[in-house]
């Protein structure tokens, strides 16, 4: 069963073929630009040449057509005709409470998903935008939407409430979700199957460190905490995201520099982070890490206050659970990044025991632990596999 995931972000498109039956890639792709000039596809079948071609997308039912086109083409497709593509999954980023786990998508969901769109304003317009041209291309095909939200949807309440007046929660259902959910449960489950213990018997921080970055707290197979709040501002410090500031700076910020609310908001979304820590050298970990072994005073503050906030994560996730059996690191600076993860275990959780395996943290590219055998408490590499977990969905939905 040949299953086509879909990700929508407000300009570019990621999507793959995956047998959902054998778990094996067919193909996988971006089209980048989209309703910009120069806009482009990349398109890449497994076993094959990565192939770009620049050509206009108006929109991304202009995308989507395109990939379907690079899918079925005589000469490098992968699939005779649009009949071998048997279900489409879609991430959602914003499901609000409503979802608590994925759905097939039908007109009932697709108004559910809009009127989350306040929630997410960035990101599930353009999902909505991706399944209605998937629908409006592929008549008949089912549909799944999976929610990075929907993982965190466990969490007690004591966990995702804010100190705020309660009406806010009740009429605008201002509340801790949490993001990053299909990969937090993807590696927190693989990480069972990989030590060879019940999942359920665990209790599992997952450290999704990218340019987005968020935390959770996984105990006996539910999660119980998580970085990110309403939106994906808060929590660890990212790219070009803030973290977790004291909310008078924004009044503070905004009387000093005689700028507007929605102006403050843009700082803190995409000014800051390591952008801005590093005053401005780069939002990519890969330059920050460079300029540290270079010796930049910056660039080396900048590196240990993201892994001291992260260690500080860790600490309060192990004071929820009551203990931690495994840690795991994962997305582009969790599973690439040996000096972060060096910086957080060697500096900071010597209390729960850990002792680093140094030859196996400088590994990469596949699942290991990377402590010692007699290490109380396991830390792991976990490559994420957001599309497989979508893929894995959609397939026991749609079977």
């Amino acid at each position: 069963m040949n299953i086509l995931v879909i990700n929508c972000g407000s300009s570019s498109l990621k999507f793959q073929l995956i047998d959902a039956e054998t778990e094996k890639l067919i193909a996988k792709g971006i089209c980048e630009r989209i309703g910009i000039e120069g806009s482009l596809i990349a398109y890449t079948p497994t076993g094959g040449t990565k192939e770009e071609t620049v050509t206009p997308m108006a929109n991304h039912t202009d995308a989507i057509r395109l990939v379907l086109d690079a899918l079925t083409n005589e000469k490098t497709g992968v699939v005779k005709s649009l009949s071998e593509i048997n279900a489409v999954g879609h991430r959602i980023v914003h499901g609000g409470e409503k979802f608590a786990s994925a759905t097939v998508i039908d007109d009932e969901v697709l108004a559910a998903i809009e009127e989350c769109n306040d929630l997410a304003p960035l990101h599930n317009p353009a999902n909505l935008i991706g399944i209605r041209a998937c629908q409006e291309l592929m008549p008949g095909v089912p549909m799944v939407a999976v929610f990075d939200t929907a993982f965190h949807q466990t969490m007690p309440e004591r966990a995702y409430m804010y100190g705020l007046p309660y009406e806010y929660y009740e009429k605008y259902k201002v509340r801790r979700y949490g993001f990053h959910g299909t990969s937090h449960a993807y590696v927190s489950k693989r990480a069972a199957e990989v030590l060879g213990k019940n999942y359920e018997d665990l209790k599992i921080i997952v450290c999704h460190l990218g340019n987005g970055a968020s935390i959770s707290a996984v105990k006996n197979g539910k999660c119980v905490d998580t970085s990110m709040g309403l939106t994906p501002l808060e929590g660890l410090i990212m790219g070009t995201r803030s973290g977790d500031i004291d909310p008078a700076i924004m009044e503070f910020i905004a009387k000093k520099e005689d700028l507007t609310l929605e102006q403050v908001m843009n700082v803190l979304n995409k000014k800051s982070g390591v952008l801005g820590l590093s005053n401005n050298l780069s939002s990519d970990f890969r330059d920050i890490e460079n300029a540290y072994n270079a010796g930049d005073e910056r660039a080396i503050n900048t590196m240990e206050t993201f892994a001291y906030r992260v260690a500080k994560y860790i600490g309060s996730y192990v004071a929820a659970m009551n203990g931690v059996d495994v840690i795991c690191f994962t997305a582009g600076v969790g599973e690439n990044g040996p000096l972060v993860r060096r910086l957080i275990c060697d500096n900071y959780l010597g209390y729960l025991g850990i002792t680093l395996d140094e030859e196996a943290n400088q590994k990469r590219g596949f699942d290991l632990a990377i402590t010692t055998p007699d290490s109380k408490t396991t830390v792991m590499v976990i490559p994420t596999n957001e599309e497989l977990a979508i893929a894995r969905e959609t397939y026991c939905l749609t079977k």
